[in-house]
């Protein structure tokens, strides 16, 4: 799903307008007539709901929704906000009254309602295009709305919250579900408007397929059919040597489990041969454990103090479990001065790169980094906000010609070529000891199989998150392991050789 700036989802109303076509009117009854559905669904008959409107199209929407449940039987009251009404505010407006509902002029926090707690609110206040906080009787009315313990329902975004910049600071509507329309929003994706989006809902309301079609966005969630575009079914005469050959740096004593959890996790996301090189200390744990894997041991029997490996390999991680001994850092130094064709780098090796920054110069190009959301603020430094993180993840993926997996509830993948994947597979579950390690394993199997790091990166996110999905169903979230998302990879495997999955 692509996710179009605020500019372009006028433009795609505009386009549908005149192409369809369809008034603007008649694209609002459209809306709201979807909005309505939903509450009607989704709430009791003798619920009571109270309409908070804007002067806007926003406002409109809930003109119409309140117009809508008023005829379904519902029982509704409407309040407005005074301010530029638009023509569309109007038109519902007078048509309400035709249906003997007055909607309530707010001119004072006097006559703000009182609420019960099993009141359904509905926050038509402020949609998309809101371009500065709220002010005047609009901020103390959502504050007023907040206070209380009813269900906050908002339409298109919650009032108060920007669609493409942070919102820190602003007063916000903070909704227990949003009803959006045709796609996501990009401030739905990032951490910091979590308490106030609630559960999004995205409402197809018919908007022209042509202008999604042949209209870039900067960012997209990434969807389960590209996956499945995606994969590549075996050959019927292929080999070993056919899928790669990966080598893995990982482990230390008291980390080896590092080292197994992305052995594993390697080999069940297909590559044809892995190595693992591994302090002496855990030769036994390896070969017991992931019997599949080849290893070549350090001469030291605590941690890498070298790198003798021979640089043949299709594909490298380094990183999970090594620590960062001065020794261990210049192994790293060691690698990069090969120059890898495909290099993953996690958790410790990413410590390293923190601790002596002039590495990240000698990165590879086409290097996958996979922070954290410390990692990546040790690596590239502190951003005030969420969308400023974001973008300095381009910024520094552009620079190092990198791409840089900010791991987290809808991980945000920065390309060098400026776009921005979110990942929707995933779930708290995961954010366990371990899962990082597995994620390195998957990218480094599927990088041992295709020189593309944008396929092996997206792919590769998407199957960890699935896989934890698919683990947690039979294992609950609580009860989920890292080692688990590794045991469901053949799962998920088979889910992607299916254009559509149900979860």
């Amino acid at each position: 799903m692509k996710i179009f700036s605020a500019a372009q989802i006028k433009q795609w109303d505009e386009y549908t307008m005149q192409h369809e076509p369809v008034s603007s009117l008649g694209l609002m009854e459209r809306a709201a007539t979807k909005c309505a559905e939903w509450v009607i669904q989704h709430t009791d008959l003798n619920k009571n709901i109270i309409i908070y409107c804007g002067p806007g199209n926003n406002g409109g929407d809930g003109l119409v929704i309140a117009r809508i449940l008023l005829l379904r039987g519902r029982k509704v009251q409407v309040y407005f906000v005074d301010g530029s009404q638009s023509a569309d505010f109007k038109s519902n407006f007078e048509r309400l009254l035709q249906h003997n509902i007055s909607p309530v002029l707010l001119s004072s926090p006097d006559l703000f309602p009182e609420h019960r707690d099993e009141d359904i609110i509905i926050d038509a206040l402020f949609g998309y295009g809101l371009n500065r906080p709220l002010s005047g009787i609009a901020d103390v009315l959502v504050k007023h709305i907040n206070q209380s313990k009813a269900t906050i329902v908002s339409i298109d975004i919650p009032s108060g919250l920007f669609a493409d910049k942070s919102s820190k600071g602003n007063t916000i509507a903070e909704a227990a579900h949003t009803l959006t329309f045709q796609i996501m929003k990009l401030a739905f994706l990032l951490p910091e408007n979590a308490p106030c989006t609630g559960e999004v809902t995205v409402l197809d309301i018919g908007l022209h397929r042509d202008f999604y079609n042949h209209t870039d966005a900067a960012f997209e969630i990434t969807s389960h059919k590209t996956i499945h575009n995606c994969y590549s079914p075996r050959k019927r005469f292929s080999h070993k040597g056919t899928y790669g050959s990966a080598a893995l740096i990982a482990g230390s004593h008291g980390m080896m489990g590092a080292a197994v959890l992305g052995a594993q996790s390697c080999m069940r996301s297909g590559a044809g041969k892995l190595t693992c090189y591994i302090p002496k200390c855990g030769y036994a744990v390896l070969q017991s454990t992931v019997p599949e894997a080849m290893c070549v041991t350090d001469e030291n029997e605590t941690h890498h103090t070298s790198l003798r490996l021979k640089m043949q390999y299709d594909a490298y991680a380094i990183g999970p479990g090594i620590g960062q001994s001065e020794a261990t850092v210049a192994v790293l130094k060691t690698l990069l001065q090969q120059k890898p064709a495909r290099l993953i780098i996690d958790a410790d090796g990413l410590n390293i790169l923190a601790a002596h920054p002039s590495l990240l110069g000698q990165l590879p190009a086409n290097t996958i980094l996979t922070p954290h959301p410390k990692e990546f603020e040790k690596l590239f430094g502190k951003a005030e906000n969420d969308f400023d993180r974001m973008q300095l993840a381009l910024d520094k993926a552009k620079a190092l010609q990198a791409y840089i997996v900010l791991k987290g509830f809808y991980s945000f993948i920065a390309t060098p070529g400026g776009k921005g994947y979110f990942n929707p597979t995933g779930n708290p579950g995961m954010a366990t000891a371990g899962s990082g390690d597995v994620l390195t394993g998957i990218l480094l199997g599927l990088y041992a199989q295709t020189s593309d790091p944008e396929k092996v990166v997206v792919t590769g996110v998407y199957l960890h998150g699935l896989a934890g999905d698919v683990a947690a169903v039979e294992k609950s979230e609580e009860g989920l392991i890292a080692g688990d998302i590794a045991d469901y990879l053949p799962r998920v495997w088979l889910a992607i050789k299916k254009p559509e999955y149900f979860r």
